[in-house]
């Protein structure tokens, strides 16, 4: 199959809206922002801080069939809700449009602690 009527300038693999002649066809790529959103709706049930604000998540990769993988840790390998939170977290996930997959792993290199924590974290802990 031959592209014709390239937008001048554009590039090999660049990513455009798509188009019918209904009009755009929305996008099947899932959106990074919307699975950091979904991350923020989970909370470590015994801190009133989100996990991505808390620092946890170490990693999201998106793939472009819509698989999901996140690497995250525990404040402690001890942690109540180390059974919890990755069912969580992945049922957070697969809730964003386009996603077909979401897989957490718990990860403890490096190991979290309190400097990771967000800004806003630090400040509804009062840990300044």
């Amino acid at each position: 199959m031959t592209h014709t009527g390239a937008h001048p300038g554009a590039s090999e693999g660049a990513t455009h809206e798509a188009w019918s002649p209904d009009g755009p066809i929305a996008p099947t790529r899932v959106s990074e922002v919307a699975v950091l959103d979904a991350l923020k709706t989970v909370f470590d049930p015994e801190i009133p801080v989100d996990i991505y604000e808390l620092g946890l998540i170490y990693a999201v990769e998106v793939e472009d069939d819509g698989a999901v993988k996140i690497d995250m840790t525990l404040t402690t390998p001890s942690c109540p809700s180390a059974q919890e939170l990755p069912g969580q977290v992945e049922e957070a996930v697969r809730g964003v449009p386009n996603v077909t997959s979401a897989k957490v792993e718990i990860v403890w290199d490096p190991p979290w602690d309190p400097s990771r924590m967000s800004e806003d974290a630090k400040l509804a802990l009062n840990m300044y």
